[in-house]
């Protein structure tokens, strides 16, 4: 499991209306694969429902692509977005909120364009530019609020679904009347309803999930690692040969803007508004690479019709092109994967591409032969919310995990009070080797090493592990982000 996964896991122990990093998709889908598969707690059971999500995404781009640029566009547009490596080996598969919101993202733009645009011989025009019964047009716009709701719930970049949409209707006077029918306004009331549970939670606990995500997206200083990610995080993680030609039909379409109409257009600013302000935001604050792929989405159907048309014009060249990709990405993944289980090439741990979902199996077994999953009243705790992710999911939380970052505890430290742990032991796993131990030893009565064990993968040792055994906690550690309103003393 990877960090993310292994923490998104205690999503699914802790049921809530929404959470500290995310909606609360994640933790439904999440949950299904575990009910499907009869409670069983495993990586496959956890990834089975975004696996289905993904086929169902793949299913939503054909159809998509189809209805307005043929068939063959379609098989293209699916094909472009399987072989594109971030979808198909992580979104598509992994334990995060992008398998989701990438489904109900692709659910919203093709009911948006089924909403806006009508076939007139074979032509997309805008349904308000014809006589269509009004019946018709309210029922289009109702499915694109139950669709958006769904991207709300799934992702905060779910909001730019309909700021892109509304960034088509101004820039387009043509379908400046859409304004006045109740369709879209009825789209965004039951879109809006995606947002409750958020709010909920948010109201809940100080608004404390809202205003850090809106810490991530504002700074004054010039950042050149998050304009460099804006860049290059995208060739990385769709691999050039998608990158490339999406890049190129969007760049075609901007320079031609003013004659583009139908549906073009619109895809056009689909993927332009989102990616424009991931550029603003990573001129001044570091982002992650996945950010931006939002953007890309709709230059998907383009990229299809692209592929299609030299299809057509050289069969030949197109079929090599289309086994090479569908080897790439494969055995892209197979590399990977025999990296994080065996270690086939050796790296300093702190560099190791695979770390993240390299040997925490080996930490479970470790603790338990030394019986330490047996301790009466003790807790497992390490210094970063990610590795007690890990730490969480490989004992199956046999031992309550927690998180002592003053700084950075994500979820958990809303999944607990820091009253519950006063008078327990706990034992710190650490992955470094010198931490820092003067922050913890003012909670407990002593702190001193119980062991140290090297984390294993493929039988070879891969990184240092220390257990330190911390007694009788004397007093709350205070966690980051709490709410004024639940108690922080014993």
């Amino acid at each position: 499991m990877a960090n993310d996964e292994a923490y998104h896991f205690l999503y699914t122990v802790h049921p809530d209306w929404s959470y500290f990093d995310h909606p609360p998709m994640l933790m439904w889908v999440a949950s299904l694969g575990r009910w499907l598969c009869g409670g069983w707690l495993h990586p496959l059971s956890l990834r089975l429902g975004f696996v289905l999500l993904f086929a169902g995404s793949t299913w939503l781009m054909f159809d998509w692509t189809a209805r307005w640029f043929g068939e063959r566009a379609g098989f293209y547009a699916a094909l472009a977005m399987n072989v594109a490596a971030y979808f198909s080996a992580g979104a598509g598969t992994f334990v995060l909120p992008d398998g989701p919101f990438l489904f109900f993202a692709l659910l919203t733009m093709r009911n948006l364009t089924e909403a806006l645009f009508t076939k007139v011989d074979g032509v997309a025009v805008l349904r308000v530019e014809v006589k269509s019964p009004l019946r018709s047009d309210v029922i289009a716009w109702v499915w694109v609020g139950f669709a958006c709701a769904g991207a709300l719930t799934s992702k905060y970049h779910g909001a730019l679904l309909p700021i892109a949409t509304l960034g088509y209707v101004i820039v387009t006077p043509r379908a400046w009347p859409i304004l006045r029918t109740p369709g879209p306004y009825l789209a965004a009331i039951l879109g809006a309803c995606g947002l409750i549970p958020i709010f909920v939670w948010n109201a809940q606990h100080d608004w404390a999930s809202l205003a850090f995500q809106g810490a991530r997206a504002v700074g004054v200083q010039f950042s050149p690692v998050g304009l460099a990610t804006m860049i290059f995080g995208p060739i990385a993680f769709l691999l050039p040969w998608v990158w490339l030609p999406a890049v190129g039909a969007l760049v075609t379409r901007i320079r031609r803007f003013r004659e583009l109409t139908g549906v073009d257009r619109f895809l056009v600013c689909l993927s332009i508004v989102p990616l424009a302000l991931f550029f603003c935001v990573s001129c001044v604050r570091p982002i992650l690479p996945h950010w931006p792929l939002v953007g890309f989405y709709p230059l998907f159907p383009l990229v299809g019709a692209l592929w299609a048309r030299n299809a057509e014009l050289n069969p030949n060249q197109v079929r090599r092109w289309v086994i090479f990709m569908c080897l790439c990405t494969p055995v892209i993944a197979l590399i990977f994967g025999c990296q994080a289980r065996f270690g086939l090439f050796n790296f300093p741990w702190k560099s190791d591409p695979a770390r993240e979902i390299s040997g925490w199996e080996s930490v479970e077994r470790e603790l338990e032969t030394r019986g330490l999953l047996d301790r009466p009243n003790t807790f497992l705790f390490t210094e970063h919310w990610y590795d007690s992710g890990q730490l969480a999911f490989c004992v199956r939380n046999r031992l309550a995990v927690t998180c002592y970052n003053q700084g950075d505890a994500r979820g958990f430290a809303y999944w607990s009070k820091p009253s519950d742990w006063v008078g327990k032991d706990g034992l710190l796993v650490c992955t470094e080797d010198l931490p820092n131990l003067e922050r913890f030893k003012p909670y407990f009565e002593r702190v001193e090493l119980l062991a140290s064990f090297s984390m294993t993968r493929g039988g070879k040792p891969f990184r240092p592990i220390h257990v330190y055994l911390c007694a009788d906690q004397q007093q709350p550690f205070p966690f980051a982000y709490r709410s004024r309103n639940q108690n922080t003393a014993p």
